[in-house]
């Protein structure tokens, strides 16, 4: 069974009702790892306190301690493309990501992930994702190399402080000609959860998308998203009738099955650009990866 070689790590928060032991606040705090998975792992002593020792079945829940554990799945299918680093210093590590490759270990991935590759290659346990892509999507993904500078890149995000481009692929020519589209929206947990909808209320994600060219049948869209939400473009998108290419999520929510290489998702993070809060630079990083035009 792959397991990883690097611990994952949980903070346990402070909680008007605190949970009766650690395996409950594990249950709740995971929905998807089943109850007998996490017994399984606590039983044997795979699941470690922040002094490192083995807690129990009815071990107290520990407001603000750290849990760790080792993720582990069943079977892991190798993903058969590689990334990129085209940036490094001493704060920063900018990574050019491929289609299928999750950013970080989840579900089914545990070593196929690019947080267990680059930890792998840098030898560096510390370095964290500032900011996520999905795991269908390709392109520039940002980590930072030790914990000191993690929450100042990430409060770049958070402000809105950088400048991101994607590109994306529709089977689809739009029916007017308008030379862009703006969409200010509330984005909402769906059905299944990890799908997004449109909700009610204050808007929580924008973006402005742009056609460049229309041919065959397809369009080719830049887009500029001044939030960060979960699936946000390819809701977006789908919204306005142009499903990205490739699209197992939206509009229609197509059966599981195993990865086909040769069709991923026509979503492509192309360009990040900032001011480094650190070094005081302008920053502009580029993708070297194309989608398939």
């Amino acid at each position: 069974m792959p397991i990883s070689n690097f611990p994952a790590t949980v903070t346990m928060p402070v909680v008007d009702q605190p949970f009766p032991s650690i395996l409950e606040f594990l249950i709740e705090r995971f929905p998807r790892i089943h109850k007998d998975t996490w017994e399984e792992r606590i039983s044997p002593g795979k699941v470690l306190n922040e002094d490192g020792f083995s807690v129990a079945f009815d071990t107290a829940y520990a407001p603000r301690k750290k849990l760790s554990y080792f993720r582990e799945v069943e079977k892991e299918i190798p993903i058969p493309f590689q990334e990129e680093v085209i940036h490094r210093d001493q704060n920063l590590l900018v990574v050019d990501k491929p289609h299928f490759l999750p950013t970080t270990q989840g579900g089914r991935f545990v070593n196929e992930s690019l947080i267990h590759r680059l930890r792998e290659k840098t030898g560096i346990l510390e370095i964290a994702p500032i900011h996520r892509i999905d795991r269908e999507t390709a392109g520039l993904v940002m980590f930072s190399l030790h914990p000191e500078a993690r929450a100042t890149y990430q409060l770049m995000f958070e402000r809105r402080q950088v400048t991101k481009v994607y590109h994306a692929i529709s089977p689809t020519v739009p029916k007017e000609a308008r030379k862009e589209w703006q969409l200010d929206n509330r984005l909402v947990g769906g059905e299944p959860p990890f799908r997004i909808r449109e909700g009610k209320g204050v808007p929580n994600a924008s973006t402005r998308i742009v056609p460049v060219e229309s041919k065959f049948g397809r369009t080719y869209f830049h887009l500029f998203p001044h939030t960060g939400k979960r699936h946000q473009l390819r809701c977006h998108m789908a919204s306005l009738g142009f499903q990205i290419e490739n699209d197992k999520y939206y509009t229609d929510l197509q059966h599981e099955v195993p990865d086909n290489y040769e069709k991923p998702l026509q979503l492509l993070a192309m360009e990040l650009e900032f001011t480094d809060p650190l070094a005081g630079d302008l920053r502009h990083f580029s993708s070297q990866r194309k989608l398939k035009w």
